[in-house]
């Protein structure tokens, strides 16, 4: 989901309805709600009495999204929980949300983190390494960048970031400790990488903000953990989708879905995973790497 220009632009909204074919009177998760793009989409398709029970680790944009929905119809049919969605099963029990029709994950980065947040989730901005989700986690950017070791540092560019230069980069982001904001990091890994690398496609410190926010936040372990928990939640004939926005997270869906239609228990409905249209593209360029993928539970 992003913010773009002020405005909440979650990210294939229309494809996300049509797969989730909400209707009147119908329950579904957003395991990821964020300022509630998604699910206020749903809950426009189930009125009057269907609702979302919508999840985030971060406490401060879900109190951003209960001041957008108050006073609105939203407002009782909205449930906001702040919890991790590896431990989805036990939210969804705590809230009593029984016979749920569909289950979402939209697994990309907000804009709101990127530019609002402070916590150094941007390259392009000068904040402190934190890049954590939740403030509960005690593990930080900042300290990973000082305190571990080398080859932890190059496993995790590497393995979480694909990044060609991992152990360059991690030579010298160890050499140039202390590490404590976002520039310090851009500037270590300009200087361990090569000139024409600074004029690619992207950022060149891209995929090390990738690696160090996935490993501070635990996500690819999270994601693993999820999926079978929303299968488990889901009433026959749910739908569950997953938009993921990196390669690493599209492979854990793919399998996790390949591997419970041969055991009979979903229907994939997307062969191939969907991408967004030209059109969303052009007016969201985030979106450019989203991948949808979608499955009915038998």
């Amino acid at each position: 989901m992003f913010v773009m220009s002020g405005l909440h632009l979650p990210v294939m909204k229309d494809e996300v309805v049509r797969f989730l074919d909400p209707k009147s009177g119908e329950d579904f998760v957003d395991c990821t709600v964020g300022l509630g793009g998604h699910a206020l989409a749903v809950l426009e398709w189930t009125r009057p009495s269907g609702r979302v029970l919508g999840l985030d680790v971060d406490p401060v944009i879900l109190e951003r999204l209960k001041e957008k929905v108050e006073g609105t119809e939203y407002e009782e049919r909205l449930i906001l929980a702040c919890g991790n969605f590896a431990n989805l099963g036990e939210i969804v029990n705590r809230f009593a949300f029984g016979r749920v029709s569909g289950v979402l994950f939209d697994l990309g980065l907000s804009s709101w983190h990127l530019e609002e947040s402070g916590r150094g989730f941007s390259f392009l901005r000068n904040e402190p390494l934190d890049m954590r989700y939740s403030s509960e986690n005690p593990l930080t950017a900042e300290f990973i960048v000082n305190f571990w070791s080398l080859r932890d540092i190059e496993g995790i560019l590497r393995v979480y970031g694909q990044e060609r230069f991992a152990r360059r980069i991690a030579e010298e982001i160890v050499r140039s400790r202390p590490l404590r904001t976002t520039v310090d990091l851009v500037m270590a890994v300009e200087r361990a990488t090569p000139s024409w690398y600074h004029r690619g496609r992207i950022h060149f410190a891209t995929k090390t903000f990738q690696a160090l926010r996935i490993a501070v936040n635990n996500e690819l372990e999270n994601l693993e953990r999820a999926l079978p928990q929303a299968l488990d939640v889901l009433d026959e004939g749910g739908r569950l989708i997953v938009i993921s926005f990196h390669s690493l997270e599209d492979h854990i869906v793919k399998n996790f879905l390949r591997e419970k239609a041969k055991e009979g228990v979903v229907k994939i409905l997307t062969k191939k995973p969907v991408r967004p249209s030209e059109k969303e593209v052009k007016e969201n360029p985030r979106a450019r790497s989203a991948r949808l993928r979608a499955a009915l539970k038998l």
